[in-house]
């Protein structure tokens, strides 16, 4: 004789089913209600802000909106590359889903930190040579981004400085040798300086103390101008640092553009809108499951020649037409 079901049973054994089924679902809908935390290590807290801001304006293009799916932790070394240790620490303590290494000085603490959690560069120098990636094409490991080709930058300024100042047969080059960079740029450009027929004066400035003793110093030995490599203690700085370039009469010439937007002479860097643009698109795909491995590192496609006219004429310099036309920013 065949059992009949009560109507309620069916009933219940109806809606236990469709519960069990809409499980993975609701699952899947918690999952993406997830706040992300990007970890943003940078080498001061006034890093570039342009740059922040297209970051920020291209996570919306892509459908993040900050403090709804994802947050931004910032992270900095006041200035002070071994203050970026603890910096690194803290956010590998918290769990961040990504790091955006904002400065080469933020990229070694980083790496130190972590070897999960996938890192973000923006201004790697050269990071197949240094043993960062296994190859531009191939990273390997958890890191990946952008490459500023540094050495190469720090070779270009060197030149762009001859051809603003052709008289000039000495140039001073401020770097620091806590800055994993400077070393090997050093070596470039002093081979660089040998065929432009000039000669070096590396000074060396590891903290705001020393940079007045480094301008004595070249004043002593009759530099005619001066190439300040970038680093986040200069950075701090810069306002100092172009201040003391002007009262000894030395076109100084730098990367990062905010060098001189202070008082620089010029700046010659890739632009900052654009580098960080493509940053958030490796954040983006990151947080959306791909593997740092598997994203090729870039290298900059846009780079901006940015001159201070004002600081041209307080020193007496007459840029010469050629370098002008090709300038893309002028400072009046």
């Amino acid at each position: 004789m065949p059992v009949t079901v009560p109507i309620r049973w069916r009933l219940l054994r109806l809606l236990v089913t469709i519960a069990f089924g809409l499980a993975p679902l609701a699952s899947e809908a918690q999952t993406g209600n997830r706040v992300y935390q990007i970890g943003w290590m940078t080498g001061t807290a006034v890093s570039a802000p342009e740059g922040l801001e297209a970051f920020r304006q291209s996570l919306r293009d892509f459908g993040w909106v900050e403090g709804r799916n994802y947050v931004l932790v910032f992270r900095h070394g006041d200035g002070q590359p071994d203050q970026l240790a603890q910096r690194a620490a803290e956010l590998v303590k918290m769990k961040v889903d990504v790091i955006v290494a904002t400065v080469p000085a933020a990229l070694a603490p980083a790496r130190d930190a972590t070897s999960t959690i996938p890192i973000v560069m923006v201004y790697g120098p050269d990071p197949a040579a240094a043993g960062v990636v296994s190859s531009l094409a191939r990273p390997g490991g958890n890191v990946t981004g952008l490459t500023s080709l540094s050495v190469d930058l720090a070779v270009k300024q060197l030149e762009l400085l001859k051809e603003m100042v052709p008289q000039v047969s000495r140039v001073g080059v401020l770097w620091n040798p806590a800055n994993p960079w400077h070393a090997i740029a050093i070596e470039r450009v002093e081979a660089t300086a040998r065929g432009l027929r000039m000669s070096v004066r590396n000074v060396s400035v590891r903290s705001p103390g020393d940079l007045s003793a480094a301008f004595a110093t070249m004043a002593q030995e009759h530099v005619g101008a001066l190439l300040s490599l970038s680093d986040p203690m200069t950075f701090s700085h810069r306002s100092q640092l172009a201040q003391l370039a002007l009262r000894h009469r030395l076109p100084m010439m730098s990367g990062v553009t905010e060098y001189t937007e202070a008082g620089g002479l010029a700046s010659y860097w890739p632009n900052a809108a654009d580098t960080f643009r493509r940053v958030a698109t490796y954040v983006h795909r990151i947080l959306n499951g791909t593997r740092p491995s598997d994203l090729p590192v870039e290298q900059p496609k846009k780079f901006e020649l940015v001159i201070n006219l004002k600081t041209a004429k307080s020193l007496g310099v007459v840029i010469p037409t050629a370098v002008l036309a090709r300038a893309d920013r002028l400072i009046e």
